[in-house]
């Protein structure tokens, strides 16, 4: 039988399209592009084709594109950089809850060396509050990082309103947009972000490689130092087929955007309705339609283990994961779903399921069956359904 794979927010397969233009760049095209010689000047051309065309994803110039080894480098950069910048003016830094652990972890250091961090709430459906972030503002403040969609539940952040509240008051904007970069649309001049990062591989690109997009004007610290490479940004001989690797994928990628947002909307909506209507008590975590990513399926199941339900739907070849303990080697549930106000038990029987380029209906209808029947069997063995029932019945 063939695995269902439906966990394409954690990665996604190299196209067969980028494969064939990084090979050449291996072995054939091998020189270093800092070289002064001749013979480096098709790889210092192409390293320009794929700053190019990763700026055309995001609508920002090729000048402004730094490439970095993952989205998480370039998420690390952005937060230090901002704030051991030489013209940094404060020592107060806003984030969210449910951002991805490179930013928070990052943050965590800068508390630990002498800043102060703003942990914002959001509600229900995953989204910060605008008015959330003007009160946490300070006379310090020097930089807002609000991630531009969310990697558990696909909710999409009020990123205009951030750009233009931050670019009234002066302050840095980084967004961590690894999971929209392609899927959705942006343009980092009407959006008035200042960082940005994004990493090849959530776009059918190689992995370990990304970018961080620096307006032109933006003084940043270096997070690595060394030699002269990325303008003297960011040290290090440039990975020349990964790179170009990258700015294939994001050229695809666009090409194709919006006839894959419809598609994969379709089938989202039909996986959702799917398990609405064949589970009883199953939960939506995160917005409807619009106002998340087109890809993504985040549902809690009363009464199950969401690290159970994987190991099941992995038996029946499905693909899946869940931002708690399976996911984390932590007994702790999501800090997404916790901060969006789910209980212990909503948050552990939650399971994310992430479309891509092989997914069909036929596939989404197999995922409806086999959940069905694996939460009704999880169930029947479930103390934790029982008392559910339990409850439900006085309230009726």
């Amino acid at each position: 039988m063939k695995t269902i794979y439906m966990d394409y927010a954690a990665t996604t397969f190299t196209a067969p399209e980028v494969v064939e233009a990084m090979v050449p760049f291996f072995s054939q095209s091998f020189e270093n592009p800092s070289s002064l010689y001749s013979r480096s000047d098709g790889n210092r051309r192409a390293l320009a084709e794929a700053r190019a065309q990763v700026a055309a994803a995001i609508g920002a110039r090729p000048e402004e594109i730094f490439f970095t080894g993952s989205g998480s480098e370039a998420d690390n950069w952005a937060l230090k950089g901002a704030a051991f910048a030489p013209r940094r003016k404060g020592r107060h830094v806003i984030t969210t809850a449910v951002e991805h652990k490179a930013i928070l972890e990052t943050a965590h250091f800068l508390e630990r060396n002498g800043f102060d961090v703003t942990y914002l709430p959001v509600d229900a459906k995953g989204r910060v509050r605008l008015d959330d972030v003007r009160a946490a503002l300070r006379e310090d403040t020097i930089l807002l990082s609000v991630m531009f969609a969310n990697n558990e539940v696909g909710a999409i952040q009020p990123i205009a309103e951030l750009g233009a509240l931050c670019r009234e008051k002066g302050i840095l904007f980084h967004t961590d947009a690894v999971q929209a970069v392609t899927h959705v649309p942006i343009d980092v001049e009407t959006l008035k972000i200042d960082l940005l990062s994004m990493a090849a591989h959530k776009f059918y690109g190689p992995k370990g490689v990304g970018a961080l997009f620096i307006r032109k004007g933006v003084v940043l610290e270096n997070l690595v130092h060394g030699g002269g490479q990325e303008k003297g940004r960011r040290a290090g001989t440039e990975n020349v087929p990964l790179i170009v690797g990258m700015g294939k994928a994001a050229e695809l990628a666009m090409a194709e955007m919006e006839s894959e947002r419809q598609r994969l909307s379709a089938l989202r909506d039909r996986l959702i309705a799917g398990l609405r209507e064949a589970i009883p008590y199953a939960r939506l975590n995160g917005p409807e339609g619009m106002g998340r990513l087109p890809n993504n399926v985040n549902m809690s199941f009363v009464g199950v283990e969401g690290e159970t339900l994987l190991l099941d739907l992995d038996l029946a070849g499905i693909a899946a994961s869940t931002g708690s303990a399976c996911a984390s080697a932590s007994l702790d549930p999501s800090h997404v779903l916790m901060a969006m106000g789910l209980s212990h038990e909503e948050a552990h029987g939650s399971v994310r399921l992430t479309l891509g380029k092989t997914s069909t209906e036929e596939e989404v209808d197999r995922v409806v069956e086999a959940l069905t029947e694996i939460v009704a069997r999880r169930r029947a063995m479930s103390p934790l359904w029982e008392d559910f029932l339990k409850e439900k019945a006085k309230e009726a």
